[in-house]
């Protein structure tokens, strides 16, 4: 019976970290002002597996956290960016939140 309880116990710890959203950082040359950085917020939050959207200007950083259970397709990404004038310089998938990426933001300022 133990056995169970813990497989089981498994089971939730696994799917709860499989579910766990991840977040695009894009690093996107190009961003000169606040309007640029307002047009690629906007661009990126239309997609409908976008939970929330960074733009840091300073360090030409685009964050894009996905949905639980979407998937942003990094192709489509670097369109929308190219569409909108900007040139995508790197692209990783990173497990820290929005709030990680703007408190490191932060931390580089000081």
């Amino acid at each position: 019976m133990k056995l169970i309880k813990t497989l089981i116990a498994s089971a939730f710890i696994i799917t709860a970290i499989s579910a766990q959203a991840e977040t695009v950082k894009i690093k996107v040359d190009g961003m000169v002002c606040a309007f640029c950085a307002g047009a690629i917020e906007k661009k990126m939050k239309a997609n409908k597996e976008t939970a929330e959207v960074f733009v840091s200007l300073e360090n030409k950083i685009v964050a894009v956290a996905q949905k639980p259970g979407q998937k942003l397709d990094d192709a489509k990404l670097k369109a929308q960016i190219a569409d909108a004038g900007y040139e995508v310089k790197g692209i990783e998938r990173v497990s820290a939140t929005i709030a990680d990426i703007r408190n490191e933001v932060k931390a580089k300022k000081s």
